[in-house]
C-alpha cells in the first residue's frame, strides 16, 4: 500500500503504529521498502554514517537531493522524507521554501523534515503553503549540537518539557503533518503525543509515540563508532560483512577464487589462433 501524509494521519486516528528507517541509496531503499516500511527518511545523519563526519552540520542541500533521488528509485510504497540540512531554512523564509522545493522537485521527496519549534513555525507554514508537506523534529535536534553542548536528552525539567509540548502544538498549527521526537523522556513524549492530533515518530522517546524511526546502520550493527542508548541492534551485519570480506581476501590470496564456475570460456580453436 502506498504511504502518504494522509495515511500517516489515518494511522494515528486508527491507533496503528508507524515504522520508519533512514536510507541513502537505491539498494538499501529497495530492501527496506520491500519489507513494508511506512516511511523512509533521507536524513542528514548521512553526514555521520555516510560521509564520516562527527556531526550533521556539514551536510548540504545538494547531498540530500543526490541521496533522495537514489532512494526514490528504490522505494515504491514508502513515504520519502528529505531532511533539510543546517542553514537551509534558518536564514530566511524564502530560502526555506526554495530549498524545500528543490528537495521535492529535484530529489523526488514526498515531504521534508526540519528541526525546531517556535523559531521555525513561520518557515513551516510557508513551506506548507507552498504545497510541500513538512515533518517537524523536536527534542534532541542534532543540528543544535553546539548549542546543546553535545548530544543530550532534552525536556528533563518542567520548563523544558512545557516548551516541547508548546512547540509541538505550534508545529501542528503551522501545518506539520507529523513530528519526530528525539531524545525525550518517555513520559514527556507521551504527553506530547496526546496533546497533538498529528503522528509523533519517536527515536529515543519511548513506546507511546505513534511510530518509531532508527538509522538503519545503527539497528543493523553497521555503524559502531558509538551506539546510542535508544538503539536496539536487530542484527550484527557489520560482523557478517567483515567476515565475508576477510574470506574474500583470503581466497584471492590463495587462488581459490575465482573458481571455474565464475569464469568465461572461449572456443579452443579460437584460442589456438592466438599462439
Amino acid at each position: 500500500m502506498k504511504n502518504t501524509v494522509l495515511s500517516f494521519k489515518e494511522a494515528k486516528e486508527e491507533g496503528k503504529k508507524l515504522s520508519m528507517l533512514t536510507a541513502y541509496d537505491y539498494s538499501m531503499a529497495k530492501i527496506i521498502d520491500s519489507c513494508g516500511i511506512n516511511g523512509i527518511l533521507v536524513g542528514d545523519s548521512l553526514g555521520m554514517v555516510i560521509k564520516g563526519d562527527e556531526d550533521t552540520l556539514g551536510v548540504t542541500v545538494e547531498d540530500i537531493i543526490y541521496h533522495t533521488r537514489a532512494v526514490k528509485k528504490g522505494a515504491k510504497n514508502a513515504l520519502i522524507v528529505g531532511d533539510m540540512p543546517f542553514l537551509s531554512y534558518h536564514v530566511s523564509i524564502e530560502d526555506a521554501v526554495r530549498n524545500a522545493g528543490r528537495i521535492v522537485k529535484e530529489g523526488g521527496a514526498h515531504a521534508v523534515k526540519l528541526e525546531g519549534g517556535a523559531t521555525v513555525a513561520k518557515q513551516v507554514k510557508a513551506i506548507v503553503d507552498a504545497q510541500i508537506p513538512v515533518m517537524g523534529h523536536l527534542g534532541l535536534t542534532p543540528q543544535s549540537v553546539n548549542a546543546f553542548g553535545g548530544f543530550k536528552v532534552q525536556g528533563k525539567t518542567e520548563e523544558a518539557a512545557r516548551k516541547l509540548i508548546e512547540d509541538a502544538k505550534l508545529l501542528e498549527e503551522a501545518g506539520a503533518f507529523s513530528i519526530v521526537l528525539e531524545g525525550v523522556p518517555a513520559a514527556i513524549a507521551k504527553l506530547i503525543t496526546e496533546a497533538v492530533s498529528i503522528p509523533t515518530i519517536g527515536i529515543g522517546a519511548g513506546v507511546d509515540c505513534d511510530g518509531q524511526i532508527l538509522v538503519y546502520q545503527d539497528m543493523l550493527g553497521m555503524f559502531d563508532d558509538f551506539v546510542p542508548k535508544f538503539v536496539k541492534q536487530y542484527a550484527n551485519t557489520g560482523k557478517v560483512m567483515r567476515d565475508a570480506i576477510c574470506e574474500y581476501i583470503e581466497e584471492v590470496e590463495n587462488c581459490s577464487f575465482p573458481e571455474q564456475k565464475h569464469t568465461f570460456k572461449i572456443d579452443e580453436e579460437e584460442l589456438k589462433k592466438l599462439y
